[in-house]
């Protein structure tokens, strides 16, 4: 244990001394440490900017979903013009409307028959067997 020996000059000049040495060897390895020091810096900016919550991870998540956003939007443009086209062919076109009305009302013209087919519903799923649950 190293104490501090006011009255005599050897046990504050070995401190002195150790002190010195520590300092040389700080001196002889300062390219190292700020090396070190340069590296960590370096790695937790680079963590930062891949990892943040503005860094490049969370950057490729947005343009993802907005790219699938741009999708969306281009595909219910689409169908609001052919909604659009629908609506304008079914106030002006005769047609349009004798379709929509046998299409939905099953309306007919005088001497026609309709025949509605029974629409298939879906079998239920089998029930298991005392032998499929051994």
């Amino acid at each position: 244990m190293i104490g501090f020996q006011l009255s005599s000059g050897k046990g504050f000049a070995a401190i002195v001394n150790r002190l010195h040495q520590f300092g040389e060897a700080l001196l002889r390895r300062r390219s190292w440490i700020a090396t070190s020091a340069f590296g960590m810096v370096a790695a937790l900016l680079l963590n930062y900017a891949i990892f943040s919550p503005n860094g490049w991870m969370n950057y490729r998540q947005k343009k993802a979903e907005y790219q699938r956003l741009q999708l969306e939007m281009q595909r219910l443009n689409e169908e609001n013009q052919r909604l659009d086209q629908e609506i304008q062919a079914l106030k002006t076109d005769p047609r349009a409307i004798e379709r929509e009305a046998r299409e939905q009302f099953r309306y007919a013209r005088p001497g026609e028959v309709i025949y509605a087919v029974p629409q298939r519903s879906t079998p239920p799923p089998p029930q298991p067997t005392q032998n499929a649950r051994k």
